[in-house]
């Protein structure tokens, strides 16, 4: 039966994970969709391009509890149903893998970052914050979002390794990390070249936005979305 509640969790966990909240809060609030400009990453950022300061903390917020809440309900009231630190790991796990290949968007998902924090921060509230410094001392520092999340991506590992040791908690951490790195990797490259844009910058149109419904071309079959 605990195997039961745990898969229960571990579903529940990603679909929760699945709701794709830079797109929600974007169509809630008359904004255009956050894969049509900039980045064409569904997440906080590329909706602080949209000039919509309001959108991007709503969307970050969200983003981030749907990660924590899940991880808090687990480890708070999962012991009743037999369900210990391994489910907690795997809920959260689930969670941010919800946010990278969600359901109910063709499992076009963003990044992951303000989930993954939320997922730390339910795993550990120390954790999470460690990791949020690092994130706000780069991104202070270089005014690169992109950068304090790799950056914040290969810490948070060592964190919890060197302070709370290892187990399915380091495990989760360690891949979400390596996760984060490998959906980053455009990101990484542009930084390289020196074409990555900083906080704040205005966006630009997405290389190739989807088409409005009911405007589509080639043969009216819609193009992929691109994130």
């Amino acid at each position: 039966m605990e195997t039961l509640y745990s898969a229960v969790a571990v579903l529940a966990a990603y679909l929760i994970g699945s709701l794709s909240f830079a797109v929600i809060v974007s169509r809630v609030m008359g904004l255009s969709d956050p894969r049509t400009y900039g980045s064409g990453n569904p997440g906080a950022t590329n909706v602080l391009r949209s000039g919509s300061k309001k959108a991007a903390i709503f969307t970050l917020v969200l983003d981030a509890l749907k990660g924590y809440v899940p991880v808090l309900l687990v480890d708070r009231f999962g012991e009743a149903f037999g369900m210990g630190v391994g489910t907690v790991a795997l809920v959260g796990l689930a969670a941010f893998l919800g946010h990278l290949w969600p359901v109910f968007f063709r499992f076009q998902g963003g990044k992951g970052v303000a989930t993954a924090a939320g997922v730390l921060f339910g795993f550990q509230p120390l954790l999470g914050l460690a990791t949020l410094a690092t994130w706000l001392i780069i991104a202070f520092f270089f005014r690169y979002s992109s950068l304090a999340s790799i950056v914040s991506a290969v810490f948070a590992p060592f964190y919890q390794l060197l302070i709370w040791g290892g187990g399915p908690i380091a495990g989760v951490v360690a891949l979400m990390g390596l996760l984060l790195l490998w959906r980053h990797t455009p990101n990484i490259q542009k930084l390289m070249a020196g074409t990555e844009s900083k906080l704040g910058q205005k966006a630009a149109p997405a290389a190739h936005p989807p088409a409005p419904h009911g405007h589509a071309k080639h043969g009216g079959r819609h193009p992929q979305h691109r994130r």
